[in-house]
């Protein structure tokens, strides 16, 4: 569906006029997405392809610690494995980010400082939502002043559900200002919207309020990132660059463990949004145990050899 800058203006004037739109997007075909995700995952790669794909894969992750137990040695630790994930092999890739609480940044930008790999929050009173307004833009600023390039929110799944568009439009909208030059990921919680159809509509919600990235979830909530939910997403991103020429990226996060998982999702990002979102730039892991898998995978490739599990530090 084309939707002209004019257009654009209208939808986001009022509620009315921004839910005209939303539930004007043409609906999810269930079984169809299902189907899809499911023949694109029978994709088969060659060796020397796959050495490329596990390479871009720890490239696009965003290594992350988000528990109540989160200390500063853990997360300098873990911006150790960040800058150099196999330090017996110096040609593997950095990964994209570290992402942690506001209150641990700084700890982050100390340990990454000299590096190229980002440092990402959360924020908005992640993961629930649950919150004034004024609580959560102050959320978002003292990551910013702590040093986050990256700052993932969450929406409110509760304000979405009711209908209330707008609400969680300005909440986007106000949210990104705080960013300043930080890049914004709108965490959708994809496991509380249910359906796809939902998914359709938070995402182009998300990418007209001015999100630099969609995500898929908070990793709290179970279902979280799943192929048909990843393929209406991208699909959302596709369609905005074309209608817009403002080109989107997406995160996927919450059960993605393993390479081959990592593999399956790259092949749909190419099939469905295009060679162009295969960067760190337009597509992102949000994980904590992902990295060890292909780092094994990695090196299996490159010796022929299993390696044990203290082969790869354990996060």
């Amino acid at each position: 569906m084309t939707v002209t800058g004019t257009q654009q203006s209208e939808i986001t004037r009022d509620e009315s006029s921004l839910r005209r739109f939303l539930h004007g997007l043409p609906g999810v075909d269930q079984v169809g997405a299902q189907d899809r995700a499911a023949a694109l995952a029978t994709r088969s790669i060659k060796t020397t392809a796959k050495a490329w794909a596990i390479d871009a894969a720890i490239s696009m992750v965003d290594l992350t610690t988000l528990e109540g137990s989160d200390t500063h040695g853990k997360v300098r630790s873990l911006a150790a494995k960040a800058r150099r994930p196999d330090p017996s092999d110096l040609s593997t890739p950095t990964v994209a980010a570290v992402c942690v609480y506001p209150d641990l940044v700084a700890t982050a930008v100390e340990a990454l400082r000299g590096s190229k790999v980002g440092v990402a929050s959360v924020a908005t009173a992640f993961p629930s939502g649950r919150a004034s307004l004024a609580t959560k833009l102050h959320d978002v600023r003292e990551a910013v002043a702590a040093g986050a390039t990256e700052i993932d929110m969450v929406i409110d799944r509760g304000a979405f559900l009711s209908g209330r568009y707008g609400q969680v439009f300005d909440e986007i909208v106000a949210t990104k200002a705080a960013c300043g030059t930080a890049h914004l990921k709108v965490i959708l919680e994809t496991g509380e919207l249910v359906t796809l159809d939902n998914a359709r509509r938070a995402s182009w919600l998300a990418l007209l309020a001015g999100g630099d990235f969609i995500k898929t979830s908070t990793g709290k909530v179970t279902p979280a990132a799943t192929p048909p939910v990843a393929l209406v997403m991208l699909q959302a991103v596709r369609d905005f660059a074309a209608d817009h020429g403002a080109v989107r990226g997406v995160k996927l996060a919450g059960g993605i463990r393993s390479t081959k998982d990592a593999v399956r999702y790259l092949v749909m990002v190419n099939e469905v949004a295009g060679e162009q979102w295969l960067t760190p730039d337009l597509f992102r892991f949000g994980a904590s145990t992902l990295l060890n898998d292909l780092l094994q995978q990695r090196h299996k490739l490159a010796t022929g050899a299993y390696d044990g599990p203290d082969y790869v530090s354990m996060d």
